[in-house]
């Protein structure tokens, strides 16, 4: 198993931008099927980005066309852009990694320990 380690999480205003970053250990990282997901209080696990081994994109409706994913595969690292941020993208946010090379999210493949986004109104 892949062990995965975010980083950028933080407290931002609405509107604000950060960028999270996850980097993978093990030498097979470009196979994999890469995602982030969130957890507001109360709420289920969610894939918000995924990336596949191929490079090909998909996004939740609430995020597309303000969240980007990409990988550098040469850092073994997975990144998303977040702008125009907002109060109801407060969360816990988490690296996936999958090996089949397409996210599957839930009990499929890895998940990191996450890093918190608090977007204040």
């Amino acid at each position: 198993q892949v062990q995965l380690v975010e980083s950028g999480g933080g407290l931002v205003q609405a509107g604000g931008s950060l960028t999270l970053s996850c980097t993978a250990s093990g030498s097979r990282f470009s196979i994999y099927g890469m995602g982030w997901g969130r957890q507001a209080p109360g709420m289920r696990r969610e894939l918000v980005a995924t990336i596949t081994s191929g490079l090909s994109t998909n996004y939740a409706d609430s995020v597309k066309g303000r969240f980007t994913i990409s990988r550098d595969n040469a850092k073994n690292t997975v990144y998303l852009q977040m702008n125009s941020l907002k109060p109801e993208d407060t969360a816990v946010y988490y690296c996936h990694a999958d090996p089949i090379g397409l996210p599957r999210g839930g009990d499929f493949g890895s998940w990191g320990q996450g890093t918190q986004v608090t977007v204040s109104s």
